[in-house]
């Protein structure tokens, strides 16, 4: 299994290889100041009060085209570079200390976290937003991200979203069910990410009941809560795939840096890779760049 875990995650770095690249299709704020009005934040031991969004109703989509988009990063492994890690790889494997400079340099530049909730209801209603919000996200359940990743965000008050792929839980190298929950009682979001990482846009009949009905019944038993927020596998996605998300009550989906949907942008929330080669400075200037 570790071997296939392997070779899915070759496929997606020579897929997502160019995925750094600056967007075309930066937006401009239409809400004069939804954005940037300060809120409440929860500290590093304390969660923040959590989003009802049960009675939120979505926006059109020109509406939520014409916010301001918010930066949403996306991190998968926190360890130092290894010999036989290739050139394309180090793009997704961010050196410890590196990933702890990314961070300071999110804190002194006055970034704040928000969670996916939080982002759902700016982009249908306009609710206020902390001053320069922030999203880091983590996928594929790797061990680093609760070993090294929690830690170092909770120096500075941060929170992620964690979107986990089941089969790995549990196993060498992968975070378990105990940690998952601690993360999810601790404010940070845990969104779903398959089982087992496979392109949502090859799924026929039970594929959607492997992938998604049962990995979402998972975290939900570990988490105790709804799980409401899904990221693509490579970020691949769809049209013939929203609805199938919809219908399962997610309220929203993450691809990596390609455009938006014009029918369903909630469902195709952009991110951009975090690069394990990114100076702080290359990140501040690729988060300003990117959104």
């Amino acid at each position: 299994m570790k071997q296939q875990l392997l070779s899915l995650t070759a496929a997606a770095l020579l897929f997502s290889a160019g995925c750094q690249s600056k967007s075309q299709e930066k937006n401009t704020l239409t809400d004069s100041t939804s954005a940037t009005v300060q809120t409440a934040v929860g500290t590093a031991d304390q969660p923040q009060t959590p989003v009802n969004t049960a009675n939120i109703k979505v926006a059109d989509a020109k509406t939520i085209l014409g916010r301001k988009q918010v930066p949403v990063l996306c991190y998968h492994q926190i360890r130092d570079w290894r010999p036989k890690d290739s050139k394309s790889a180090k793009d997704y494997i961010i050196p410890v200390e590196t990933f702890k400079a990314q961070m300071k340099m999110l804190a002194d530049s006055g970034y704040h976290t928000i969670q996916p909730d939080e982002l759902y209801a700016y982009l249908n209603e306009g609710t206020p937003l902390p001053e320069k919000p922030i999203m880091l996200t983590f996928d594929d359940t790797d061990l680093d991200q609760f070993t090294i990743a929690e830690p170092t965000m909770k120096k500075y008050g941060f929170k992620g979203v964690f979107f986990i792929m089941t089969v790995s839980i549990g196993r060498p190298n992968y975070m378990n069910r105990a940690q998952i929950k601690t993360l999810s009682d601790q404010g940070h979001t845990i969104g779903s990410h398959t089982w087992d990482h496979q392109n949502v846009k090859k799924y026929q009949g039970k594929d959607w009941e492997t992938q998604i009905d049962k990995p979402t019944k998972t975290l939900e038993d570990i988490t105790g809560k709804d799980i409401h927020h899904f990221a693509y596998p490579f970020g691949l996605w769809n049209p013939e795939a929203i609805p199938e998300l919809k219908k399962r009550g997610f309220k929203s989906a993450f691809i990596l840096s390609t455009k938006r949907d014009e029918n369903d942008p909630l469902f195709t929330i952009r991110r951009i890779i975090a690069s394990g080669y990114w100076t702080p400075k290359t990140l501040s200037n690729s988060i300003k760049n990117s959104f």
